[in-house]
């Protein structure tokens, strides 16, 4: 079954939280698609994430690019996953993919100062557990750490 986990940013960008949640899933053995809504996104996260850290970067690719296939991560803006991976992330209000019951785990990463990044998180939470996925809602504590909420 696919688990879908709602990461909701209050006080924090994406830049500092993405870098992170994809290192967890390196560690974890998985591939990855980071979908966003437009190439000049896609663009600037392949940027950051090759100097986010002066002693670390994530190895991935642009969908476009030759190697896309061969790269544990794969930053793309259409429906498509060409690295085989098994973890989807979803930023910029990026719809779901056709297949999303294919993949382990779905990543919705939503702005919470932003309406509506907030009603299409709630379209997709409610739309995900009427397809049956195991669905969990993920928001900081006042130490900044993830916790999960009811």
């Amino acid at each position: 079954m696919t688990e879908v986990l709602f990461y909701h940013l209050q006080d924090m960008t994406l830049e500092s939280v993405l870098p992170p949640l994809l290192e967890k899933s390196l560690e974890r053995g998985w591939r990855v698609v980071v979908q966003s809504t437009s190439r000049e996104r896609a663009d600037a996260l392949d940027g950051h994430l090759w100097t986010y850290r002066d002693d670390s970067f994530l190895p991935h690719a642009i969908w476009s690019a030759g190697d896309a296939q061969d790269q544990p991560i794969v930053l793309a803006i259409e429906d498509i996953n060409p690295n085989g991976a098994e973890v989807r992330f979803l930023i910029d209000n990026a719809a779901f993919p056709a297949d999303s019951e294919r993949y382990e785990r779905m990543v919705v990463v939503f702005d919470g100062e932003d309406d509506d990044a907030l009603a299409t998180a709630r379209t997709a939470w409610t739309d995900c557990k009427a397809r049956g996925f195991d669905v969990t809602y993920w928001q900081t504590d006042e130490r900044g750490r993830w916790q999960r909420r009811e």
